[in-house]
């Protein structure tokens, strides 16, 4: 099973999220990951906006991308 919870800050979380935890999943094991969210830059956006724009025909496949490192790089 998979569940994720959103916060919006460390704040949000109550004494209240370990009980619901413990209830869901019980003895089962379980791996708890905190990320920080990192809002992109306004140069990051830009990029990625870009990207967006360019023409799908001239794109590659995984598999050709990996062969092209392979040729190129000895990968």
């Amino acid at each position: 099973m998979h569940t994720t919870f959103h916060l919006n800050s460390a704040q949000d979380v109550s004494s209240d999220l370990p009980d619901a935890i413990k209830a869901a999943y019980k003895s089962k094991p379980i791996t708890i990951i905190v990320e920080e969210e990192e809002d992109l830059s306004p140069e990051m956006r830009f990029i990625l906006d870009n990207r967006l724009q360019d023409d799908e025909s001239t794109y590659i496949t995984s598999k050709q991308s990996v062969d092209m490192l392979k040729k190129n790089y000895g990968v």
